[in-house]
């Protein structure tokens, strides 16, 4: 590739993208009350000077304040899976909080237990409880692994995602040992204390860090994903299960981001059998939510101890979980929107979508490959596609995806800033993969003759 090439073309479409956009900005320079000038520092992660600002969203579109109008592959990374303000959704919300009234009264609701049942059905664990994000969800399942099993640390992968939590801020560094994820900010104490890690698809690192006999629980993907998708081989999810099984490790499952998978994410559709699950973001629709699931005999073990406090000060909780307008909108989500119907017109749109990126690929005999994970899809700049999370952090341009998402936004697509994802919704259409396909085609063409 012509380096040369590229900056010319990134140079080009930063200016572009600055011309286009005078108001966001100019809201975005006003913002000096704002740390970082964002509402939360991670929205400074985009291609160009400053990100595009919201003003409406419907569906799989949203528009900016400029008045520019974008076919949305990002759907807030994972967040607005269901589309933009899904009816059923916004009707639960407006009958919640307008007409019945009451966002939060520290009282459940009837939706509750329809939800939990539902969540059974999808992914197995009988007994539920809710979280306004993932990121609490796990650190509640890491909590209730530590008291169940007696022992102080949790495993993770190597360059996985579980949000925040600080378990989790841990890679295999280049002498093969853990050490902290570089760039974690305000570390409350070494995190090789309190975690373990081994790479995504090594069973044999797994044994050794497990073999110390002091993991509570490994926690996980199915997949990988916020590092780009990175898929387990065959074998491997299972080597995983018998091995927590042999030396007394939970399994936790986090399927926040694999929910994409289908209706109960890769749990339900490789057959797993994990421990915890643990979802968030997509399941409320827009409105923040998160659960976690336990199995029965989890849930037996835990609360039949007496010398944990559940209910008040046992560090499992948080006075707005489990509110009545969040569990409205994971009830009307659930039920009316991310059907098992609509996960499969999502999957079939994300296979359109992988082939229009592998045609273009092709057609460049580019070194780069495709994953898919159900109704998402993620391009690399390598091939063979990477087979761990540090193989996928080595494999990053920055420059060269920048390039292509400025391209793509520039002409009215929406990747997720974060990696090249594209994740469907029921909304999505045939039409608006095409659309990427021929874009994506132009902006190779551009680069590369």
């Amino acid at each position: 590739m012509d380096r040369t090439r590229l900056h010319r073309l990134l140079a080009r479409e930063s200016a572009e993208a600055e011309r286009r956009n005078p108001r966001s900005r100019a809201a975005y320079e006003g913002a000096g009350n704002l740390f970082g000038r964002v509402p939360m520092t991670w929205m400074n992660k985009t291609a160009g000077a400053f990100p595009r600002y919201l003003a409406t969203a419907r569906g799989a579109r949203v528009t900016d304040i400029d008045g520019h109008e974008y076919i949305d592959f990002c759907l807030g990374d994972t967040g607005a899976m269901a589309g933009h303000s899904p009816a059923a959704v916004t009707e639960a919300v407006q009958r919640r909080f307008a007409d019945l009234g009451g966002a939060t009264a520290m009282l459940p609701t009837e939706d509750a237990a329809w939800v939990g049942a539902e969540l059974t059905r999808r992914f197995g664990p009988t007994h539920w409880s809710f979280a306004l994000t993932a990121t609490d969800a796990n650190r509640w399942a890491i909590r209730l692994a530590r008291a169940a099993t007696g022992r102080p640390k949790i495993l993770v992968n190597s360059y996985c995602y579980h949000g925040s939590v600080d378990e989790s801020l841990i890679v295999v560094g280049p002498d093969g040992r853990g050490t902290a994820r570089p760039g974690n900010v305000g570390a409350p104490c070494d995190v090789t204390l309190t975690s373990r890690v081994a790479e995504f698809n090594d069973l044999e690192q797994l044994e050794r860090e497990l073999a110390h006999g002091d993991v509570a629980a490994v926690l996980m993907e199915p997949a990988l994903t916020n590092i780009g998708i990175v898929l387990p081989e065959p074998g491997y999810l299972a080597g995983v299960r018998a091995l927590t099984r042999q030396y007394g490790t939970l399994l936790v499952n986090d399927e926040t981001h694999t929910l994409s998978a289908g209706p109960g994410g890769c749990t339900a559709a490789w057959d797993l059998e994990p421990d915890v699950v643990t979802v968030g973001k997509a399941i409320g629709g827009g409105i923040p939510a998160g659960a976690y699931g336990l199995s029965a005999d989890l849930a037996a073990r835990l609360l039949d101890r007496p010398d944990l406090d559940l209910v008040d000060m046992g560090g499992v909780g948080g006075t707005l979980a489990g509110n009545a307008l969040s569990v409205a909108a994971m009830r009307a989500t659930l039920e009316h929107v991310l059907t098992d119907e609509a996960f499969a017109r999502m999957s079939k749109l994300s296979e359109r979508f992988e082939a229009g990126v592998r045609a273009g690929i092709d057609a460049h005999a580019l070194p780069w490959s495709v994953s898919r994970l159900g109704a998402r899809t993620e391009y690399r700049f390598t091939s063979p596609a990477p087979r761990t999370g540090t193989e996928s952090a080595a494999a990053s341009d920055p420059e060269l995806e920048d390039y292509l998402h400025l391209y793509l936004a520039n002409r009215g697509i929406l990747l997720t800033p974060f990696h090249n994802m594209a994740l469907m919704c029921p909304d999505t259409t045939e039409q608006d993969v095409d659309t990427h396909t021929g874009l994506f085609a132009a902006a190779l063409t551009e680069l590369l003759g």
